[in-house]
């Protein structure tokens, strides 16, 4: 060092001050070291106090009790309206959380994906409703007294593990620029036009609808409501229900496949009380059709898309009617409102929900929700407001929380008289969003979305699923994979017969499994899947998936 010009003076100067901070670092060391045997010593005391209150604590394992939460304060928004004391069931709830992916035993959606307990799974419930001294119903949310509930066969139902992740891709994704292929493609008959499958996400539009049931546990707890004569409740628990199935559009950067004319899918939960079935059933124009089965109520509708596209953003505004009728008669029905997804060409792409949405009931409420349009000055963006009211007219509860959050209720005296004054402190939590999945890869799947497309071990014998279902379809599948070269293949041969829907649907083609209804126009689900699926009788399902040659070409479209 001396000869490259350092004299001793600075680098004794140097060692000095190295050796200074190297002792300041050790005597940090040793007073985080003795810290640290001063807290293993306090741990046989903590053990002693811990067994001693163990002792002394009573479980009992056959009961629950479930005490109505009178507001929902900053500090408890974790937890639903309903809160449960300390029992065997949570404990074995905590020990599943902490459970490694090797060890747990089953996987079920709703201890994954519910902040809130499912009432459905009770065969007992007591929720008042008080009447005032003029004769007029008056609905307080602390009115519901401590219960004892019996758990009932629902939770007895067989269950199915099913995946927490997507598989790990196969090839390197390659990036593509959109506006590349507008420019590369200008001047060209777009409809022709094969996207890549970059734009894609491994999920079908009739996966997209099922979707919407991922908190189908709201509907079971208006069943259960209404069995106990508290409309009201219903009511608010299905415009959750309603505002929820938004909730998994959040970041979702990538469009789902676009079902080939007759292509259905199936999707059966036990542990969740539900099985679904959905089938498109028109191609010019694209409408899709769905029917659900749940504990005690039944969920269908059919959704048409007219677009608009503004430079920048695609307008989405649906057209079609969903109904949810429970087995005591009353039925529910409303329309979604309008999608915009913004930043098409430039900028993070991302998607706003806005307009109205009307409930209409069939007997005694009927409630009515704003989903406030995006702002650039927006602070609080993704607002839902609303409220109920009765036959008469008079506003009974107010809505209030956000499409991909949360939503709350306030009842009786505070119902707020305008919108602008509404807040969610005082008020019932209705529903809560679920935790974010861990592995939701680029495309941004929840946790429930990426069990949507598996194929279960029961699924993957002979001739279960029809040669119809969305699963089977060997581009969405190839995605899935990370096989990306083989699904842009599939997809362009898929596309080209794709093509064929508009001669087939002229020449009298009609869907196997809906109907429309002439009343309604409503496309009515006429029964039958799940009776072939239990025989595995599909023959009048097409091969819709499989090669298609000149002379089927022309026979099909000849019939």
């Amino acid at each position: 060092m001396c000869a490259e010009g350092l004299g001793e003076a600075l680098i004794k100067d140097c060692e000095q001050i190295m050796q200074l901070e190297f002792s300041r670092y050790h005597q940090q060391v040793k007073l985080h070291y003795e810290e640290y045997l001063s807290l293993i010593g306090t741990f046989p005391q903590h053990l002693e106090v811990l067994n001693a209150e163990n002792e002394n604590t009573t479980i009992d394992e056959g009961q629950l009790q479930l005490i109505k939460h009178e507001c929902c304060s900053p500090g408890h928004e974790k937890y639903s309206e309903y809160s449960t004391t300390e029992s065997s069931d949570d404990i074995d709830k905590q020990e599943i959380d902490e459970m490694s992916d090797e060890d747990e035993p089953c996987f079920f959606d709703t201890e994954e994906y519910f902040g809130e307990p499912a009432i459905s799974s009770v065969s007992e419930i007591s929720v008042s409703n008080h009447c005032s001294e003029n004769g007029e119903y008056g609905y307080n949310a602390g009115d519901a007294e401590i219960i004892n509930v019996e758990v009932d066969d629902y939770n007895t139902l067989p269950c199915t593990k099913r995946r927490r992740k997507l598989p790990e891709p196969a090839e390197k994704e390659k990036g593509i620029s959109l506006w590349s292929m507008i420019k590369d493609n200008v001047g060209k008959d777009l409809t022709r036009v094969c996207l890549p499958v970059y734009f894609n996400e491994p999920l079908s539009s009739l996966q997209k609808c099922f979707e919407d049931l991922e908190y189908s546990y709201l509907l079971d707890q208006a069943y259960e409501y209404g069995k106990t004569g508290n409309s009201l409740m219903r009511i608010l628990k299905v415009a959750a229900f309603a505002v929820s199935g938004y909730a998994s559009s959040d970041g979702r950067p990538c469009k789902p496949f676009n079902p080939l004319l007759g292509e259905t899918y199936e999707a059966e939960y036990p542990e969740k009380g539900i099985r679904f079935f959905s089938e498109k059933v028109s191609h010019h124009p694209v409408v899709m059709a769905c029917h659900c089965e749940g504990k005690g109520w039944k969920f269908w509708g059919d959704s048409n898309l007219k677009s608009k596209f503004w430079g920048q953003s695609i307008q989405l505004d649906p057209v079609g009617v969903l109904t949810l009728e429970f087995d005591d008669g009353e039925i529910f029905q409303w329309s979604k409102v309008t999608t915009t997804i913004c930043n098409i060409i430039l900028g993070k792409l991302y998607c706003n929900h806005h307009g109205t949405m009307d409930i209409w009931g069939n007997r005694q409420h009927s409630c009515k929700l704003k989903f406030k349009e995006h702002s650039l000055l927006e602070r609080n963006p993704r607002q839902v407001h609303g409220f109920v009211e009765d036959t008469l007219g008079t506003k009974v509860a107010t809505l209030m929380g956000k499409w991909d959050d949360s939503m709350y209720c306030s009842i009786g005296n505070d119902v707020a008289k305008n919108w602008s004054c509404v807040s969610t402190q005082n008020a019932t939590l209705l529903w809560k969003r679920s935790k974010p999945s861990a592995n939701p890869t680029r495309y941004n799947l929840s946790s429930f979305a990426i069990t949507v497309n598996e194929l279960t071990p029961d699924l993957k014998v002979k001739e279960k699923l029809p040669p119809t279902d969305s699963r089977l379809r060997p581009d969405q599948r190839y995605l899935e994979n990370g096989e990306y070269e083989k699904a842009n293949a599939e997809k362009l041969r898929l596309e080209k017969r794709q093509r064929m829907s508009r001669k087939l649907q002229e020449s009298g083609w009609e869907p196997r499994w809906f109907q429309k209804d002439t009343g309604s126009g409503t496309f009515r689900y006429v029964g039958g899947y799940w009776e072939a699926r239990e025989q595995r009788k599909w023959k009048d399902c097409p091969d819709i998936f499989g090669e298609l040659s000149e002379h089927s070409t022309a026979a099909a479209v000849s019939n």
